[in-house]
């Protein structure tokens, strides 16, 4: 029988399908708001639309990321994943504000809620249906080590909590028939919503400054390095950094100057065979010195 995995499914496949499932909540939320009048509903629906612009522009971003090297992008196009990430912030940041606008407004003149039962279903079907996408678009993302692909998944995973907060507040109201909850958990959700979109444009802007590999794969590029060491071979000036779907580590490489060219470059291809095995999508550079010889960096920080 053949399994189900939705690590295999491919980055550019979600997120055409987190916009169809984008146009299908708007709907729905749009729908729920329209039939209770709740401000609530209306920041999760503009939320929404939050969703749908983010699916859009991550999509043509991770294509351009997909793109090969070529004379004016000898690196490549990886980066590209970086300005969805910040892009969804941005627009996060924005609907926030909105919702807050619009609560602060029903706050001043308030309204009764009508039709509670409807919006609820409405939500509630909504939030589900993000859920499951936002599952599977976090696992695809994290196995592909697609940035734009996670924070869309990140972003579905806080419009459900989204959803969820709505969902208290207009029970609340139907409970104690004080109107003002509906607004003031509206609040809170923006509240929420901006945290999430200054950590996405944060994590974006990190990439971009080309941050170093995580800790847990420095590790295991160490202990790769440590397999070929000997009274003869060291590694020094290991430096490191990430960009989209790939990872990059530069190294010295000494040995003793009475080997050959071949033997030395024969030991170095070894050497970055095995990094790149034990390391999915790292590219190796090691540049080769006699063993009596030091090199010298402008910016020690660089260096590890």
């Amino acid at each position: 029988m053949v399994r189900f995995s939705p690590q295999e499914l491919e980055p550019q496949l979600l997120l055409r399908a987190s916009i169809v499932v984008a146009v299908l909540t708007i709907a729905l939320k749009t729908l729920a708001w329209w039939i209770t009048d709740s401000v609530g509903l209306l920041s999760d629906a503009m939320e929404s639309l939050v969703n749908l612009a983010s699916a859009v522009f991550a999509l043509l971003m991770v294509t351009i990321a997909l793109r090969p090297a070529d004379a004016d992008h000898p690196y490549g196009h990886h980066k590209a994943e970086y300005f969805s990430s910040g892009f969804e912030g941005l627009l996060i940041i924005v609907a926030a504000l909105g919702i807050i606008w619009a609560a602060v407004q029903r706050i001043l003149h308030p309204q009764p809620l009508e039709q509670l039962g409807w919006g609820l279903a409405l939500s509630v079907l909504s939030s589900a249906i993000n859920g499951a996408l936002a599952w599977v678009m976090l696992q695809s993302g994290r196995k592909h080590r697609s940035i734009a692909l996670e924070a869309d998944a990140r972003h579905l995973i806080t419009d459900v909590w989204t959803s969820a907060g709505v969902v208290v507040g207009i029970g609340l109201v139907a409970v104690s028939g004080w109107d003002w909850l509906d607004p003031a958990v509206a609040i809170g959700v923006a509240l929420n919503i901006l945290r999430e979109g200054a950590a996405l444009m944060w994590k974006s802007s990190q990439g971009l400054m080309d941050e170093a590999l995580e800790p847990e794969v420095m590790t295991e590029i160490e202990k790769t390095l440590e397999t070929f060491k000997h009274h003869t071979i060291r590694f020094d000036h290991i430096s490191t950094r990430r960009s989209g779907q790939r990872r990059f580590v530069d190294l010295h490489m000494h040995m003793p100057s009475s080997w050959t060219l071949g033997r030395a470059a024969a030991v170095r291809g070894s050497v970055e065979q095995a990094l790149m095995s034990a390391v999915p999508g790292l590219r190796a550079t090691i540049q080769l010195l006699p063993t009596d010889v030091e090199t010298h960096s402008s910016d020690e920080e660089d260096l590890i």
